[in-house]
């Protein structure tokens, strides 16, 4: 039986305080005995973050005074946490009662694992699987796939062991761990960060690790909307963003030929033809945002 030390669960809200009373609704009910809950509102603009802290006074509300982004947000909450296991969780998710003791659990029993992820599952359809680990990042496409997408949930994702990356609406990490590599990359500001970090932990000498003992149910992309401007924006800058950071030079070569000659022509002529120019637009920002700062692939 191992010790339960204070794991810290950090959640960001941004516009979307409903559906984070529902995430904190459910963190109630978790049999793990020693939690702190810390909510970072990310300066929301047309909500009252407020309304948290009146139905979950347990909980810790920072109001950041400006948008600092997934990573940003999340590091304002771990500047804010006293736990030994920091857990970062997306706030339209929901959680089984036993979701943390598994993830605690193996991080003690193996000192080797420096991130972990739970199973991830769909909230429209718990029967289906969004993460079971993730396949390795493909040095031409800059797109890792997510083991286990849309399948059926069962004993063939059931298997806990090392993975290539894992999933920002859920990771746990030991404070030692970032007390040595550092806190999330806060370049980003949305999408690829987790895996940036990820990467980061693993070139350290530790391993990124799935654990399906544990599970959440993901309601996915409520704040950034599921096929939004915003999203293919950032999507595309940080695709890039990332190949620049952790990329040897050959892999970097490689990835920058696809984009020329294959992703960019293909993109371009299907936001054309579909008419879609907020995307049109979006897609092309995140392309040359990356041209314009060439700083970036160094902080």
């Amino acid at each position: 039986m191992y010790a339960q030390p204070l794991v810290s669960i950090i959640t960001i809200n941004y516009n979307e305080s409903g559906v984070t009373l529902e995430l904190l609704e459910s963190l109630r009910g978790l049999t793990y005995p020693s939690v702190e809950v810390i909510v970072v509102d990310n300066a929301s603009p047309n909500d009252n973050p407020d309304r948290i802290k009146e139905a979950f006074p347990e909980v810790r509300l920072i109001k950041s005074p400006e948008n600092l982004g997934f990573a940003g947000g999340n590091n304002l909450g771990i500047d804010a946490a006293k736990g030994e296991f920091l857990f970062f969780i997306n706030n339209d998710t929901e959680v089984p009662p036993g979701i943390l003791e598994p993830l605690v659990e193996t991080l003690q029993k193996h000192p080797e694992i420096g991130i972990i992820s739970p199973k991830i599952k769909f909230h429209w359809d718990p029967s289906l699987i969004q993460y079971a680990g993730y396949t390795p990042m493909n040095p031409w496409t800059i797109r890792n796939n997510s083991i286990g997408y849309r399948q059926p949930d069962g004993p063939d994702y059931d298997t806990a062991g090392p993975t290539e990356s894992i999933h920002g609406a859920a990771m746990m990490v030991p404070r030692r761990i970032v007390e040595e590599i550092g806190k999330m990359p806060e370049g980003y500001f949305l999408y690829y960060e987790e895996h940036d970090w990820a990467a980061m932990i693993r070139r350290a000498g530790y391993e990124a690790y799935y654990q399906p003992a544990s599970y959440i149910l993901h309601k996915e992309s409520i704040s950034t909307g599921k096929n939004s401007p915003l999203k293919t924006y950032y999507l595309t800058r940080n695709r890039v963003l990332y190949a620049r950071r952790n990329f040897s030079s050959l892999h970097l070569l490689f990835s920058i030929l696809y984009l020329c000659l294959i992703s960019i022509p293909k993109n371009t002529l299907t936001f054309l033809l579909q008419r879609q120019w907020a995307h049109l637009s979006a897609y092309w920002r995140g392309i040359t945002w990356n041209l314009h700062h060439p700083a970036a692939a160094r902080t």
